[in-house]
């Protein structure tokens, strides 16, 4: 009696993370979507768009959409309806993918003052474009730090604490960080480290919010 066997393929490896994968990246996807941008811009309707180069509607709607690769002649007339150089119309293809590298021991230095003394700030990262603003710190409460609970900003923070220990209070609600502990909040409440138990202390801030249009 002869023994069947199947072949389970192994699930393709993946990042733990729950973000969305990064769709491919086709010229014709990003012209479309470059032409699509342009012509918000300006606030002109498919149809004023199509009109003033010279196609049909449908034709503009496939292009922007990347559902056709559009000849030069046609691009030539998008880019001149649009009032933008042919060049123009790659950009979104050819868009970098930014990385900040700080070495150790490096990074902008903000040492806090008045109410807020003895708070250092060392940020280490900088720079990266796109809609969402992220920025990390290293922050160090010295021996001379004093607590500050009204720091409030948009966007979320997260708080991974490295040494010392620290109740940090967020709203009504206060948390006893020790090293590992970390935490993460809506930064629009009234939020900041209330009572500082073991200094000096080093906790890593990251903060995320949107950036102004």
């Amino acid at each position: 009696m002869k023994s069947s066997s199947r072949t389970i393929a192994e699930p393709e490896l993946r990042t733990g993370s729950g973000a969305p994968e990064v769709g491919e990246r086709t010229l014709e996807r990003a012209l479309g979507g470059q032409v699509r941008t342009l012509r918000h811009r300006l606030g002109l309707t498919v149809q004023d768009l199509a009109n003033a180069a010279g196609i049909s509607t449908g034709m503009l709607s496939k292009i922007e959409n990347g559902q056709i690769s559009p000849s030069l002649s046609t691009l030539q007339a998008l880019a001149a309806a649009l009032n933008v150089p042919l060049t123009t119309l790659f950009a979104a293809f050819e868009e970098r993918r930014d990385c900040s590298y700080v070495p150790a021991g490096q990074g902008l230095v903000i040492e806090r003052r008045g109410t807020k003394a003895g708070h250092i700030y060392r940020l280490l990262g900088h720079g990266l474009g796109g809609d969402l603003v992220v920025e990390p710190y290293l922050i160090t409460l010295r021996e001379d730090a004093v607590p500050y609970t009204a720091f409030q900003h948009g966007g979320v923070e997260f708080i991974y604490m490295l040494t010392g220990e620290v109740v940090y209070r967020h709203g009504d609600s206060t948390y006893h960080l020790r090293p590992g502990d970390s935490l993460l909040f809506d930064s629009a409440a009234p939020h900041g480290p209330e009572e500082l138990l073991v200094r000096p202390m080093t906790y890593l801030s990251i903060i995320v919010y949107r950036r102004d249009a």
